[in-house]
């Protein structure tokens, strides 16, 4: 793959690394948790933790089952862009996530991150969510290779907000599902669930083999 192809979809890459164990442990549990209003991040400012933990629970909130942070996805992510991404990636989430939040609050009124509320994200994850048209995606990705290319060349670099804002929803939508479908709970009592596969049943119909669940491992 050509250098500028690679800059041009490197984004955060959320949900293409492999996480450790440990970090996958994170999300083994929703119990004895702390409410995320008092959770205080590894990696991110305590405001942006906030915020971000209200965004996931509008991505995944709690019906039947729980909501992201019950199983502490908020806090696989901080851990995630903590250990995981090299410096260029975190510099270009903090930038993507800086313009994302802004937007919210902007359009919310809001003058901190710690006065948003999740209703407050949901104009946003409507607009920044959507399927965009093959056209979009060619020019908002072209758009980032542009910026990846200016930043390690050590020029100045703007990136417009509309790019940033679909790139951080995005990824952040990607590796939150990926945390929650990997917490234990989610694994273990709402995906299909089997620690000791047995006989291989290739053309089983779905709805009788598991009752219409995707499997957990």
């Amino acid at each position: 793959m050509e250098r500028r192809s690679a800059l041009k979809n490197m984004g955060m890459v959320f949900g293409y690394a492999v996480a450790t164990p440990t970090l996958l442990g994170l999300v083994q549990s929703c119990k004895d948790k702390a409410p995320f209003a008092e959770w205080v991040p590894s990696y991110f400012e305590k405001d942006k933790g906030y915020a971000l933990a209200q965004m996931v629970d509008v991505i995944l909130p709690k019906t039947d089952t729980p909501s992201a942070t019950e199983v502490n996805v908020h806090v696989f992510i901080d851990e995630f862009a903590k250990e995981v991404l090299p410096e260029e990636q975190q510099a270009f989430m903090k930038v993507v996530m800086d313009k994302f939040m802004n937007k919210v609050m902007t359009d919310a009124g809001k003058d901190s991150l710690a006065d948003l509320e999740g209703a407050d994200f949901e104009p946003a994850l409507n607009k920044y969510l959507a399927k965009r048209s093959k056209e979009e995606e060619k020019a908002h990705g072209e758009a980032i290779g542009d910026y990846m290319e200016a930043i390690e060349a050590g020029e100045s670099a703007t990136l417009d907000e509309d790019v940033a804002c679909f790139e951080f929803a995005g990824n952040i939508r990607g590796v939150a599902t990926w945390a929650y479908k990997s917490s234990e709970y989610i694994g273990e009592e709402v995906l299909a669930y089997l620690p000791l596969p047995g006989e291989y049943i290739a053309c089983g119909d779905v709805n009788e083999l598991t009752q219409g669940r995707a499997w957990s491992l």
